[in-house]
């Protein structure tokens, strides 16, 4: 089976999305999911990098994903993932990963959100303009109610947040002060989100840098949040972000662990939680099992 951008559109709701991305990040975290490190491939002279990312947890299957981070009117993400039978190996589906990747990291997101942010959020903050921006906008509307949504980006943000339907903020600074709720979704190398700018009780979600040289958060944010993860050992070789954490004593949990109910979540009202997801095998392979079930059904 063949299936294209629309039909994963049209098969993947976000009500299935999102609790089955907090399964597959709970079994990761209890070892129930078989799943190597991404093999990323750089294409030097292009700009670009090649990944290769399998796993098994009881759906079988791999995705293979581009990143081109300087894309101008295309998507900086490219992928197929395809599913195989795993009682004997037969191929099942071959299907367009770029939205899945889209949603997927948006979904743990929510599913993060759900767990880690406090139950009367109001606000949210966004830093970034491109899909992830939407996405995230789509997938915490889910999990929370918001009054009061500001969006920032150095390009596109007016015509973004009109789209959107929020508030375009002038500067990151103020998308940040006075956030209940933070998304950090850009393609910069350097910090955009200085930890001085969180409210106390902030929750945010991190999805971009995710190379071990990139950062999107500086020291202050770091220092000031309880800091949790999709993959501990992912991110600590693929996120620069948590690489200096590390580096300077933190403690790095799996939100796997809070949504298998063996660590605790939020601690205090006041207390900064933060999670930073790279992206893992095992939420592409979920997304797209819940795709290919969907669309069997119509078949």
């Amino acid at each position: 089976m063949l299936l294209s951008e629309d039909e994963v559109r049209q098969h993947l709701p976000w009500e299935r999305l999102i609790p089955a991305i907090e399964r597959a990040l709970a079994d990761l975290s209890a070892g129930r999911v078989v799943q190597p490190m991404r093999v990323v491939l750089p294409v030097g002279d292009h700009g670009g990098f090649f990944g290769v990312m399998p796993a098994y947890a009881g759906a079988l299957g791999a995705k293979l994903v581009t990143f081109y981070p300087d894309n101008r009117g295309l998507p900086t993400h490219h992928a197929l993932i395809a599913l195989f039978r795993p009682e004997t190996g037969e191929p099942l589906a071959v299907m367009d990963g770029r939205l899945i990747t889209e949603m997927r990291t948006a979904a743990a997101s929510a599913a993060a959100t759900k767990t880690l942010a406090r139950a009367n959020v109001s606000t949210l903050g966004i830093l970034g303009s491109g899909v992830q921006a939407r996405s995230h906008l789509e997938a915490l509307q889910q999990a929370r109610s918001f009054r009061d949504v500001r969006l920032y980006s150095p390009h596109g943000a007016a015509r973004v947040a009109a789209e959107l339907g929020v508030r375009a903020a002038a500067t990151a600074e103020e998308a940040v002060r006075g956030a209940d709720l933070v998304v950090v979704a850009t393609t910069s190398r350097t910090p955009v989100l200085l930890g001085e700018w969180l409210s106390p009780g902030a929750h945010v979600n991190a999805v971009g840098a995710t190379r071990p040289d990139w950062r999107e958060l500086d020291d202050e944010a770091l220092r000031r949040a309880r800091i949790f993860v999709d993959s501990r050992e992912a991110a600590s070789k693929e996120s620069g972000d948590v690489i200096a954490a590390l580096a300077a004593g933190a403690e790095v949990a799996e939100v796997g662990e809070v949504f298998g109910g063996v660590r605790s979540g939020r601690r205090s009202a006041d207390e900064i939680t933060l999670f930073k997801s790279v992206g893992v095998a095992v939420e592409d392979v979920a997304a797209a099992a819940i795709v290919l079930e969907e669309a069997s059904r119509e078949r």
